[in-house]
């Protein structure tokens, strides 16, 4: 397979500065690894990201879900002549995560001019799949 990437993701550089003051940050949100075709993170489980019945927060969830996605599609396309905007998400909550990490997977189903179709996979602590994320993102060019 060859790499997707028009600029290989940097998970030290995302990390450190990107992310720096967003909703990553706050939620401690963590590029682990970048492949070929992927990017992977993780989130804790903890009081940033639970809901009152001490499961993740769907809506954290989704966080982590489309913050994956974003950061690989921004990777895919030339950042000084296009930009990646979430456009649609739909979650699918399948098990509840009360401990440990929750982490994801993004890999593209389409990459075109206008548009990407990411599939984010998240994972409980025992690598059971706990909630499946589609999500659109626009390409929008940069006026000059």
């Amino acid at each position: 397979m060859l790499p997707i990437w028009f600029k290989r993701p940097d998970p030290a550089y995302i990390n450190e500065k990107l992310n720096l003051g967003t909703i990553d940050q706050h939620l401690g949100i963590i590029i682990s690894e970048v492949g070929d075709d992927f990017i992977r993170g993780t989130m804790p489980v903890d009081s940033r990201t639970c809901q009152p019945y001490g499961i993740v927060h769907g809506g954290a969830n989704v966080v982590l879900a489309e913050s994956l996605g974003s950061i690989a599609g921004s990777h895919v396309v030339d950042h000084n002549q296009y930009r990646c905007v979430g456009q649609d998400v739909s979650a699918t909550h399948l098990r509840p995560v009360s401990t440990g990490l929750v982490s994801g997977t993004a890999k593209p189903i389409h990459l075109g001019k206008r548009s990407q179709v990411w599939q984010i996979n998240l994972l409980d602590g025992l690598d059971r799949l706990a909630c499946s994320v589609r999500l659109i993102l626009a390409i929008i060019e940069i006026k000059s």
